[in-house]
């Protein structure tokens, strides 16, 4: 019988650190954090009542340190670990040190972790066990008959080591990426390859065991909408489908879950064909990113309940009765128009409103880093129906304020509004499809960019009341502009006096502007912040980050043409095989590979031309703006 837990230390970091330690809070125990370098004054560290120092910043030295953490549990006094997701969570290996330590162990069994990891050997499992899933294509004996095929690594998750190949030509290229990655994230390099289904839905069944005998099935969750291989917006139940399927997924998930005696919390994930067929895809022996759906439609905490169980609770013999629709949208600090480029530096603000559920690990004034993936919360809505939540949702990243970084959230809101996603016709092909028209002009910023200056000049509200009276209004003699910078693009705004037709000014004070447009009362939420340039303004009519431009623009360095500089801090973790100074190279052809915040980068060459220089090597951590390689472009005849 496993003794009672009194404190527990989470061998994670971010938001799951900080969910785990509010649940451990309400259930009186003593919380304990680790934290690289990096993490030393995140807000896991802040939340907790006792943190660790793991040395260093990168992964491998810090929360992959498993020798490190449970050091760290026994000289902070805790009795059991919880690893969260990513990191350790599915090491069957630390869990049998974490139980060798005398330390109670969050999570199932690690025979059944070890059971699940390769995915390659879940499936022999799988297959043995009734559940229905694709069968393996073998690459070398690949057919165009075979195509498209989905290159998986065997180990881990998160989309790392996956590749679509629809042309046979590109196999081995994109088998040797997928093995170089695989070998790079998990220090496995085994890829196999399976048929790759076109406009499929990725649907989970989210289940929970104790060491009773007793399997729930907690409902369907849709984690469709993905990009790399990696969810965006998840929902439960899965919508539309029939009740017949989704009662061959609950069974399909329970004889899972029985097949290698699991316990606690994990998830079964399917891929349902256009045709309606489930295909096993793998198990996630752990709690899942996408895990508050499901605890709002069930009404449970499932952290509790892995507590509970991970004691040696016996769970009810079937669980609550499931209410309403959830969904839950992944903000991220990146740029979805660039490639999905992550982003780092200061999130000046992040508020969002409403009745929504917001799991992060940031507040405003902290700083996003490199190191780690670039999500910055969590944002739920729970409903009677599914209309209800999405429109909440979309409502609250609309109206949230989010200072600092450029994010997903104008895709996030645009995905929800597109039609079909309202009415539930979904499939992983969707960014594929829609990413282009959901990412394409920026919502024009002549009103944010007047409301900013207005601001700018406002007195404050504590200044003499003959400023307060004067203020933005001047003599017509007179006029003021101003020039602005968003998204690309120059604004010049007249604002002293206001010459913009249909236009009329109500207030300005330094932070909140109103202004009347067409008849219609607007509110302009302006903040800037003493040490950066740019000005913040949000409205219902978009939300703008505009950087003043001086009367006189400095002069600005100027590169070689054809420079190839690193467009984030990160890692080379691959060269281009031969590329050396003197090589050849084609426009659009990968030359480098760039690692960050848990995501590969292809650096492309240019131009067609010759490689002149190469100051990049596999290993080599390099700054933003860094020069990588130079290519000259060849001359035109």
């Amino acid at each position: 019988m496993t003794q009672s837990i009194t404190s527990l230390l989470v061998a994670n970091r971010g938001e799951i650190a900080v969910r785990i330690f509010r649940t451990a809070r309400a259930l009186g125990l003593d919380t304990v954090a680790v934290h690289s370098d990096p993490d030393a004054d995140a807000l896991h560290v802040r939340t907790a009542d006792a943190a660790v120092r793991l040395p260093g910043a990168a992964p491998a030295d810090t929360y992959l340190r498993g020798d490190l953490i449970i050091k760290a549990a026994l000289a902070a006094g805790a009795d059991a670990v919880h690893p969260g997701y990513g990191f350790l969570s599915e090491n069957a290996g630390f869990a049998r040190e974490v139980q060798a330590a005398g330390l109670t162990w969050i999570g199932p069994p690690p025979e059944a972790i070890e059971a699940m990891a390769s995915k390659t050997r879940a499936k022999e499992l799988m297959r043995a066990a009734g559940v229905p899933l694709l069968e393996p294509v073998d690459p070398a004996a690949a057919t165009a008959a075979d195509l498209p095929l989905l290159l998986k690594a065997a180990a881990g998750g998160g989309g790392r080591g996956m590749r679509v190949v629809r042309d046979l030509d590109a196999l081995k290229e994109a088998l040797e990426g997928a093995v170089a990655e695989a070998r790079s994230a998990f220090g496995d390099g085994e890829v196999f390859a399976e048929p790759y289904v076109e406009r499929g839905r990725h649907v989970e069944v989210q289940i929970l065991a104790d060491a009773h005998g007793t399997v729930w099935a907690l409902g369907t969750r849709d984690c469709s909408l993905q990009r790399r291989h990696q969810k965006v917006i998840e929902e439960a139940p899965a919508p539309g489908l029939p009740e017949a399927l989704r009662e061959t997924l609950h069974a399909a998930a329970v004889a899972a879950a029985r097949a290698v005696s699991y316990r606690g919390a994990g998830t079964v994930e399917f891929l349902v064909t256009a045709d309606g067929r489930p295909c096993f895809l793998e198990m996630n022996t752990r709690l899942q990113v996408e895990h508050p759906v499901t605890e709002a439609v069930f009404g449970l905490d499932l952290v509790a309940l892995q507590l509970r169980v991970a004691e040696g609770t016996a769970l009810p013999p079937s669980p609550p009765a499931p209410h309403g629709h959830a969904v839950e949208a992944r903000l991220y600090a990146e740029d979805p128009a660039r490639d999905w480029r992550p982003q780092a530096g200061v999130l000046h603000t992040l508020d969002v409103p409403g009745t929504v559920r917001v799991d992060t690990g940031f507040t405003g004034g902290d700083s996003v880093g490199i190191h780690y993936d670039p999500m910055l919360a969590k944002v739920v809505a729970h409903a009677p129906t599914r209309a209800e939540a999405v429109r909440i949702l979309t409502h609250a990243l609309a109206a949230a304020r989010i200072h600092g970084l450029t994010t997903n959230r104008e895709l996030l809101v645009r995905s929800l509004r597109h039609p079909e996603f309202i009415v539930g016709q979904l499939d992983t092909g969707f960014y594929d499809r829609h990413l282009a028209t959901l990412t394409e002009g920026a919502p024009d910023a002549t009103l944010a960019a007047l409301a900013a200056a207005l601001a700018d000049a406002a007195p404050a509200p504590d200044a003499p009341l003959a400023a307060r009276l004067g203020g933005w209004r001047n003599l017509r003699s007179q006029p003021q502009t101003r020039r602005y910078t968003a998204a690309g693009t120059e604004y010049e705004v007249q604002y002293h006096p206001v010459d913009h037709p249909g236009v009329r000014v109500l207030a300005a004070e330094p932070t909140l502007v109103t202004l009347e447009v067409e008849g219609i009362r607007r509110l302009f939420h302006v903040k800037q912040n003493s040490n950066t340039p740019e000005v913040y303004v949000d409205s219902a009519l978009g939300a703008h980050t505009l950087v003043p431009v001086p009367r006189f623009a400095d002069p600005q360095d100027r590169t070689e043409p054809g420079s190839l500089l690193a467009p984030m801090p990160g890692t080379v973790v691959r060269v281009a095989e031969g590329l050396a100074p003197g090589s050849p190279v084609t426009a659009g052809q990968p030359l480098l590979w760039l690692e960050a915040m848990k995501m590969e980068h292809r650096i492309l060459a240019p131009a067609s031309g010759t490689l002149t220089a190469l100051h990049a090597a596999t290993g080599q951590q390099v700054e933003f703006g860094a020069l990588l390689a130079v290519v000259q472009e060849e001359p035109h005849a």
